[in-house]
C-alpha cells in the first residue's frame, strides 16, 4: 500500500520526543509538509533536525507554542492558519495516589490532554469541512480503558479524549473529513528503559529485559514486548491517508493486544 501525502500540511504537537517526534517523522517520509510543535524553540529546533537527517529533503515547519493554553493555540493558528492533517498527541502523565489528586492537578491534567486538542479541533476541523478533505486523530492510551490505579487522572483524561473524537466525528459527518482516536499500549520511550531495569535484572541485555519486564509486569500484552513509537506511527499515517476515507469516528488499537477487548 503506497501512503502518499504530497501536498498536505500535517500539525503534530508535542512532537519533539517520543511518539510525537516518531509521527512527524512518519509523516514527512510520506510527503506531508509537517509541523513539529513544542514550547521551547530549542527543543523544536532539534527535533526538526533530527527528522531532517532521518528523511532528507523533508518539509518541515518550527511550530513553536503551548497548545495547552489558549493563547497558545492562538499564537500557532497565527502562524500556520490551516492544516490538513490535526495529530493531537501532546499530552502529560505521572503516578499519584489518586486520594492526593488535587483540583489543581485534576484540571492541569484536562487542560494539557484534553483541552489542548478541543481548541486545535476548534480551530482546525472549519477549514478542513470547508475544503471537503481532512484527518484529525487523538492519541489515546489503553489506559482510556484500563484506568491505572497509580493514575486515574491520566486515564479519565484519555478517557474524555475518545468522547471528544466520537463527538466531533459526528460533527463532521459527510464533509470528507475523518476523525479517529489511536489507542497507544505500552511504548518504548525516553525513561522507560531505566524504568524497566527498575524492575528486572540490570545484567539482562535489552531485548530479553523488555520482554522479562512485560511478563512480569504487563502479562495481558499478546505482543510480549513494548511497542516501538514507529509502530504507532505506521497506523497515524495510514489514517492520515485517502486510504482510510472510510474509517472515522473509531478507536483504533495499537497495543499488542493489551486491552483484553475483542472490541475496542
Amino acid at each position: 500500500m503506497h501512503l502518499d501525502l504530497t501536498g498536505r500540511t500535517a500539525l503534530v504537537t508535542g512532537s519533539t520526543q517520543g511518539i510525537g517526534e516518531a509521527i512527524a517523522t512518519a509523516l514527512a517520509r510520506a510527503g506531508a509538509r509537517t509541523a513539529v510543535n513544542g514550547r521551547k524553540p530549542g527543543a523544536v529546533a532539534e527535533a526538526v533536525a533530527r527528522i531532517r537527517a532521518e528523511v532528507p529533503g523533508a518539509d518541515l515547519v518550527e511550530a513553536v507554542g503551548d497548545v495547552a493554553t489558549a493563547d497558545g493555540v492562538h499564537g500557532l493558528r497565527s502562524s500556520l492558519p490551516e492544516v490538513d492533517v490535526l495529530v493531537n498527541n501532546v499530552g502529560i502523565f505521572g503516578a499519584r495516589p489518586a486520594l492526593e489528586i488535587t483540583d489543581d492537578e485534576w484540571r492541569r491534567y484536562f487542560e494539557v490532554n484534553v483541552l489542548s486538542a478541543v481548541r486545535l479541533t476548534r480551530a482546525y476541523l472549519p477549514g478542513m469541512t470547508g475544503r471537503g478533505w481532512g484527518r484529525v486523530q487523538y492519541i489515546a492510551s489503553d489506559s482510556a480503558l484500563v484506568i491505572p490505579a497509580e493514575m486515574i487522572h491520566y486515564g479519565v483524561s484519555k478517557t474524555a479524549l475518545l468522547g471528544v473524537s466520537r463527538g466531533f466525528a459526528k460533527e463532521a459527518a459527510g464533509t470528507g473529513v475523518t476523525v479517529n482516536s489511536v489507542i497507544a499500549g505500552p511504548t518504548h520511550t525516553g525513561g522507560v528503559e531505566e524504568f524497566v531495569y527498575q524492575l528486572v535484572d540490570k545484567d539482562l541485555p535489552w531485548d530479553r529485559a523488555q520482554r522479562e519486564f512485560m511478563r512480569l509486569h504487563r502479562p495481558q500484552s499478546l505482543l510480549g514486548r513494548l511497542i516501538e513509537p514507529e509502530e504507532i506511527a505506521n497506523l497515524v499515517v495510514y489514517l492520515s491517508s485517502p486510504q482510510s476515507s472510510a474509517t472515522t469516528g473509531a478507536a483504533v488499537r495499537v497495543d499488542g493486544g493489551y486491552v483484553d477487548s475483542i472490541v475496542p
